[in-house]
Order: structure tokens, then sequence, then C-alpha cells
């Protein structure tokens, strides 16, 4: 069993899926399914560990793809790859108020669970039809706050008093900046999520690259007996990076987002073409934005679309710190955010997104791999 021990520190509220069970004939109550499926929905930490057991005698591969909901293609093909290499797969889908910040969207996330649960099903039906897959998907897990936070939640203030995971410094550097709350929750909620289901392997996406190196230093720090697999950002066709926050773009806002991923496929080309400097690769990047930033100022604002860059990074793979030139034997991380903002002019009947189209921060990033 997992049991490190944590610093005591620090989190709302959260949306909590309704609790429904099924009631088989002589009136016991029995485990939740999604309809048409052998797909268990776990609400509590004992009904986890009560499926769990019998696969750990049995020597079976469990893998856990963690998500928050909303599911979308970059969720199904981290599940799709963890079906390849394991015999259960577990989906958590939990909405973790600790790490949102206090005037961040946790009220507008999109919750989604009749649709989410639609696509596992369909995803299990064709993940049933293909032979080279060891396993499919076994279980939901999808408790509520008070589930996770049994001495209560703490709270989403960055004074919170509680039980955290702090990683740092890698916690404080990039989205950390601007989100001093945000890695400290996932860490936490993450670990919690590791000692519940105690997976073989856990798989996340590239898109967070900051957030898979924050998992990579927990395990390796904490010695858990997990295996992380990271698997590579699931996109549109025209570059923008897969998120449940894209719901919120509409489609003004949608044809401009994709300013951030050009931007870094800019720089990644300058890096390609054999410059290492930072200032010389970043330059590429930052004229993207620029000019992308210019021609939409120069439209009315029943046109244009308006953003603010975050940040644009260029990091060592391994620590996140900035470098000032590539090692092409190492090679780095290109990152970034951009908050789209709301819509100036809204014009009558126009899609402006999730919720009404509140602001929206995107990330994206592109490892440089080594060139020697």
């Amino acid at each position: 069993m997992i049991a490190p021990t944590i610093r005591r520190l620090a989190g709302s509220r959260a949306w909590t899926a309704p609790r429904a069970h099924a009631i088989n004939p002589a009136g016991r109550r029995t485990l939740e399914t999604i309809p048409s499926t052998s797909i268990k929905v776990l609400r509590t930490v004992d009904a986890v560990r009560k499926w769990r057991k019998p696969h750990v005698l049995d020597h079976r591969i469990v893998s856990l793809v963690p998500t928050m909901g909303a599911l979308h293609d970059g969720h199904l093909s981290l599940i799709r790859r963890a079906a390849r290499e394991s015999h259960h797969v577990v989906v958590s889908i939990y909405v973790n108020p600790a790490q949102f910040g206090i005037k961040e969207d946790l009220a507008s996330y999109p919750v989604t669970w009749d649709s989410d649960c639609k696509t596992l099903a369909e995803l299990d039906r064709e993940l049933a039809g293909d032979g080279g897959n060891l396993g499919r998907i076994s279980a939901i897990f999808s408790p509520t706050t008070d589930e996770m936070y049994p001495s209560g939640f703490p709270g989403q203030e960055v004074d919170s008093k509680g039980s955290f995971v702090v990683m740092t410094p890698i916690s404080e550097l990039l989205e950390g900046r601007t989100r001093p709350t945000f890695f400290r929750g996932v860490a936490t909620v993450c670990m919690k999520l590791f000692n519940i289901v105690q997976p073989e392997k856990v798989f996340f996406g590239q898109k967070d690259v900051q957030q898979s190196v924050v998992m990579r230093n927990m395990i390796k720090d904490f010695m858990l007996p997990i295996d992380l697999v990271i698997v590579e950002t699931s996109r549109e066709p025209d570059g923008l990076a897969l998120s449940s926050r894209n719901v919120y773009l509409g489609e003004r806002r949608r044809k401009v987002a994709t300013v951030l991923s050009r931007a870094l496929r800019a720089a990644e080309e300058r890096y390609s073409a054999g410059t290492f400097d930072r200032e010389d690769i970043l330059r590429a990047a930052n004229s993207v934005v620029t000019d992308t930033l210019n021609k939409q100022l120069a439209l009315g604002p029943e046109q244009r679309v308006k953003f603010e860059l975050d940040y644009i990074s260029l990091a060592d793979p391994a620590t996140m710190e900035e470098v000032t030139e590539v090692d092409p034997k190492v090679g780095g991380i290109l990152s970034g955010a951009v908050k789209m903002l709301p819509v100036e002019s809204p014009q009558p009947g126009e899609d402006l997104g999730h919720s009404g189209g509140p602001a929206v921060r995107l990330i994206d990033n592109i490892v440089l791999k080594p060139q020697v």
C-alpha cells in the first residue's frame, strides 16, 4: 500500500455526481454500472478498494486515467493507450476544487456526466472489438468532495490550512506564478487517487507538460510503485490542442485560439533549423503573437478577438527552469499560455461558447527533441 508522509498545509466546492445505485429484485444494493455495459461506477474509497483487491490477487494490471470529466478525444487517446497496456482501466471523473484559484472558473466548469458515460460506453465497445487490447474500461471512480477530503475541504486560498502535497520549486514556475495553488491541488488530488486506486500505471497527456513533470517528480520522490505514461497531445486539424475548456471559446474566438500553437511551431522551426539561442528561438514565437494581435486590433469590436499573452517559455525538460541556450543533446520544452478575453461586442445570435463565453486560459507546449 502506498503510504507516504505528506506535508500538512491546505481547498471549496466541486460538482458532485448524483448518487445512483442499482437495486436487485431481492432489494439488495448492487454496484452501479453504466447502462448496457460492464463498466462499474464507484463512488466511495471503500467501493474502489473492494473492487481492487481481487485484481491484486490475480496479478492483473490496473491503470488509472485521471480526468475532470468533459471528456474529449484527448482523454480517449489516453484510455485507448491504457487499454493496450492494462487488464483493467479505471477512469476517474472528479472536478477537484483545490486546483482552482478563488477567482477561477470552478462554478462554470462544464459538467457533462451523461455524455461522458455515453462516450465511455461507446469507447468500451470499440475496445472490445479490438483484439490488440489487453483490457477494457472496468470502472469509473466518481467521488464527492466530502469523500476525497474526509477531514473537510480546507479551501482554495493560498494560505489555506489542511493536508497538501507541495512540490517545489517546480510548482512555483510558469503556470504556478499566476496560479499559485494549482499544482498544490493537482499533486494532492493525484496522490489521493493513487492511494485509492493503487494503479500499476497512470496516463497523462503531454499538453499539461508541467503537470507531467510534477507527477514524475512526485512518483520518484515519494517512491510510489507506479509507472507514469505520457501520451502525445491530441490536436484539432488546425493545431489547437484539445482541452475541456475549448467549449468556452465560441466560433469567433475559436478561430484565433490557434495563435499559441502557431507561435510555438514557429519557435520549433528555428530550433529544427539549428538555432539554439533562447532569444532567437523565442523571437519567432513572439512575432506570431504580436502580428496576430495587431491584425485583430485593426478590426472593429464587432469582429475582433482580444487576448493576452501570459508567457512563452523555453525550459529545461527535467526541471522546467528557463534556459538561455538549448543543449542539442538534451533538447527543451517550449510552452506558453494565453488568455482569450470575452467577446467585446456580441452580435445577435452569435455563438459565444459555454457559459456565455467567459475569459479562457489556454496552454500548450512542444517538446524539442535532442538533435544528437
